[in-house]
């Protein structure tokens, strides 16, 4: 989020450090058990994972769904400006992305002002995608297993190997289930931050990302909460941000869909997923 014009000023450069990102992750996990897993290596289980990814990128371009963004500053418990946008999501046979807002009042944020990069991370990245065809641009650590509610899941921390030119990346820890192999929760935040000058301080906070299983085949984002301070050089600004992934149906195209090498008939979604399956779901 970019600080208001009339509160503008130089940003001094903080570095990100994924061990500070992931601290806050720990509150409603379970132990963390640091050991190697049996069976199957660290190396296994990430080519696993990123060609799951890939299948689930493929396979959600096959969906229609809801976002329900709200971005909120608050002074003290106070909420003193929000953001508010819902719109559609749909796809043509062709594979391209169709965006139709349904509800959109006039913004009331004050202190910050949403920027093109804020979009462009709530609609892309905050549901963090890590596919076989990305895992090169990342480092990748393992650091163990844990339980989540039900699932038992694989730990770890990645961060970007380096930024190139514009683009943005994910950085933060990430929860694999051991069964389906598949990313069920990121926390983290999109990087780098924008420091250019004094009126271009574009800074972004960290957030977790639930999904849950839909079709009883995908692991589909359904809940994304902030709730962080960014720093600026002249004022701390503390924000909220709630996304919602709802109505995931899959609608007849031309295009095929294979998830393991099989084609998937069109399906009817197994309900309307509104809150994260993770152990401590966050509300409103």
């Amino acid at each position: 989020m970019k600080l208001s014009l009339r509160f503008a000023a130089v940003f001094s450069s903080v570095a990100l450090c994924v061990v500070a990102l992931a601290a806050g992750a720990f509150a409603q996990e379970g132990p963390l058990d640091t050991s190697q897993p049996k069976g199957i290596t660290p190396d296994e289980i990430i080519q696993r994972f990123a060609a799951k990814e890939k299948q689930f990128k493929e396979a959600r371009d096959n969906y229609a769904y809801r976002q329900d963004v709200t971005v909120q500053t608050l002074d003290g418990d106070t909420v003193d400006g929000e953001y508010r946008q819902v719109f559609d999501v749909s796809f043509d046979d062709q594979g391209h992305k169709s965006i139709n807002v349904v509800f959109a009042p006039q913004s009331t944020l004050n202190r910050i002002s949403m920027s093109e990069e804020d979009l462009d991370d709530i609609e892309n990245r905050l549901p963090f995608v890590l596919t076989s065809d990305e895992i090169p641009e990342y480092s990748i650590l393992y650091v163990g297993q844990q339980q989540e509610d039900e699932l038992h899941c694989y730990v770890f921390d990645i961060a970007p190997k380096q930024i190139v030119g514009k683009k943005r990346y994910f950085q933060g820890r990430i929860w694999v289930d051991d069964h389906d192999f598949q990313i069920v929760k990121t926390y983290g935040k999109t990087v780098p931050d924008i420091r250019k000058k004094k009126e271009n301080e574009n800074l972004f906070p960290k957030f977790t990302t639930w999904r849950q299983l839909i079709d009883g085949k995908y692991w589909f984002p359904t809940y994304t909460r902030a709730d962080d301070v960014l720093h600026f050089s002249t004022q701390d600004v503390h924000i909220r941000e709630i996304v919602k992934y709802t109505d995931y149906r899959q609608f007849k195209s031309k295009v095929k869909i294979t998830y393991g090498g099989q084609e998937i008939p069109n399906a009817t979604p197994q309900g309307k997923p509104q809150t994260p399956p993770a152990s401590g779901k966050p509300q409103n």
